[in-house]
């Protein structure tokens, strides 16, 4: 059964950015412990800096900016819809915040490389 809603852009821009949110709220408890990590062992902290500079970790780094963007960029998309007038070209905002969330993780890419 195909529903027609699932076909709209907006619809895909609503699972990205749930989608986006559930893996941020994922990664906080990893990013916290890291940061425990440096303040309380920094022995510990130096191993895991060390390991940090592997290319599948630049690649996740990569990958958690998008996300993050992505996150952002739909977040700044849902404000638009609440506060903006409605208007037709709501396929052009998703568009722009999609380039916009893959722009931002290149420039990313490209400064970490």
């Amino acid at each position: 059964m195909r529903t027609a809603h699932r076909d709209h852009p907006n619809y895909w821009a609503f699972v990205v950015h749930r989608v986006s949110g559930v893996l941020l709220a994922l990664f906080l408890p990893v990013h916290f412990q890291v940061l425990y990590m440096g303040l309380n062992d920094a022995a510990q902290f130096d191993k895991f800096l060390t390991w940090t500079h592997l290319p599948i970790v630049k690649a996740a780094e990569t990958v958690l900016i998008l996300i993050l963007a992505a996150h952002l960029t739909g977040g700044l998309r849902l404000l638009a819809i609440e506060f903006l007038p409605w208007r037709n070209g709501q396929k052009t905002i998703v568009s722009i915040t999609a380039g916009l969330s893959l722009v931002i993780a290149l420039v990313y890419l490209l400064n970490a490389a």
